[in-house]
């Protein structure tokens, strides 16, 4: 269509002026067609995870539990989860510095981890929970805290092996705090079920109730140190629940895994634990020195497979 900028009438587009004036006639601009609404959607955004989404967690290095992602130790063994495993070249890993009150969880109880040169355990019962220890090891309890004596076979072998023939009882609910009248380390060991473990004499510090407890004998290892009976070990055992054990090390502890059929040699002080799928032997080596005969050296042959925790301090108690 076309129109008249004069007096607006409207012309067909065949015209050229208008009919009523003379004024040239201007073309319209054609019709804009009008838009039709789009129907559009906002963009979708993922939904947060819901309660049954799996949790993001980090493994603990030294006993392998799963932590929340926030966590800063390990609840179950007490490890920093900020550190990775300090691992040397031939395999050795250093334990866990334990950090000045750290709290440890197993059952409904807790552990605190208090100090650094004289690390002591304080252990909060719950209600049906117990420790048991050697009870020179105690250093403070609450009132209330009820205390037992734990039925022990072999009694009179252990005695006439220098070992603690007493083993004491915590029960919960209450506070009980123990440590060791030496410098070095807790260890903190979390035993799955299904787990042996052989610890030398006088380093458990205590144990929780779910695990067994019994000892085993080394021959020949006092015979060859002190012309004795031989050495006995103390075995923690966990059937179907898991168990918590602590030991105290002398100096820095070390762990490490030995494959099926791999030996290494041990100065037999150094010994603090092993699995007892490892086994141990003693033997010696002599050292010739020429014209006088040389000396011999008393090491222990371990095998694998399992671990090995040695200290790197040790003290030779009578019994040893």
């Amino acid at each position: 269509m076309k129109h008249c900028p004069s007096c607006n009438h409207t012309f067909a587009d065949s015209e050229t002026f208008c009919g009523f004036d003379g004024t040239r006639l201007l073309g319209d601009a054609p019709a804009q067609p009008v838009a039709t609404p789009v129907k559009t959607e906002a963009p979708r955004v993922p939904n947060a995870p819901a309660s049954s989404d799996p949790v993001e967690r980090i493994t603990c290095e030294w006993c392998q539990g799963m932590n929340q992602k926030t966590a800063v130790s390990c609840w179950a063994c007490g490890a920093p989860l900020d550190i990775k495993n300090l691992v040397s070249e031939s395999g050795w890993r250093e334990a866990p510095r334990i950090r000045d009150m750290t709290e440890i969880h197993f059952g409904l109880s807790t552990c605190q981890v208090e100090g650094e040169i004289v690390p002591a355990a304080e252990i909060n019962l719950g209600q049906g929970d117990s420790v048991f220890f050697e009870h020179h090891v105690l250093l403070w309890k609450d009132d209330h805290t009820p205390m037992s004596v734990m039925p022990l076979q072999g009694g009179i072998k252990r005695a006439l092996a220098g070992m603690p023939f007493i083993i004491s009882v915590a029960q919960g609910p209450g506070r009980i705090a123990f440590s060791r009248d030496a410098t070095g380390e807790l260890v903190v060991l979390p035993l799955h079920p299904g787990m042996e473990l052989d610890v030398r004499e006088h380093a458990f510090l205590l144990a929780s109730h779910h695990i067994d407890y019994s000892y085993v004998r080394i021959k020949g290892l006092r015979n060859i140190l002190f012309g004795g009976q031989g050495m006995f070990m103390d075995r923690f055992v966990t059937s179907n629940q898991p168990g918590l054990l602590l030991l105290h090390g002398y100096g820095n502890v070390f762990e490490r895994v030995l494959r099926p059929g791999e030996s290494i040699m041990v100065e037999p002080g150094a010994f603090l634990y092993k699995d007892s799928s490892v086994t141990m032997n003693i033997e010696s080596q002599q050292l010739t020195t020429g014209f006088f005969g040389g000396t011999g050296m008393n090491l222990a042959r371990m095998t694998g497979p399992g671990r090995i925790g040695i200290q790197s301090m040790y003290v030779h108690h009578h019994t040893d």
